[in-house]
């Protein structure tokens, strides 16, 4: 198997919906598995999500999961998901149902070093950058 990076991204309680988002935005194949799936049935967080996995059919995959018990994490700040190209419909199309329901920090338009670029949040608090190389747009 070939050595791949994949965003790996931590929810407070939000994954199962936060995953499903991402699947109906990128496509795909999305594998959860719950803490009940790893043998904690009776605990009280049994339906939150252990791991998740989405394979998309651009080659994508992106994971998560929600906090372990007695744990949170802040959403963004420190990273972004960034995704780049030159397919400008496929990457509009993400742009249009990842920035539904967030909130736009800039626009996605031509910029200055020519490709068209955007930045926003997505309604689960993860950042995302969308690039579109050598577009007219």
């Amino acid at each position: 198997m070939v050595s791949r990076l994949n965003p790996y991204l931590t929810f407070n309680g939000e994954a199962r919906q936060a995953m499903q988002f991402y699947q109906q935005v990128f496509g795909g194949t999305l594998d959860l598995r719950s803490y009940g799936d790893f043998g904690q049935a009776d605990a009280p967080n049994a339906d939150k999500i252990m791991h998740a996995m989405l394979q998309t059919p651009s080659g994508f995959t992106l994971m998560g999961a929600d906090n372990p018990p007695g744990t949170e994490s802040e959403q963004g700040g420190t990273f972004s998901v960034s995704l780049s190209g030159d397919d400008e419909a496929e990457l509009r199309g993400y742009w249009e149902k990842l920035s539904e329901g967030g909130s736009v920090a800039v626009p996605l338009e031509k910029q200055m070093w020519g490709d068209v670029f955007g930045m926003c949040t997505d309604r689960f608090g993860v950042p995302w950058m969308v690039d579109i190389s050598g577009s007219e747009g």
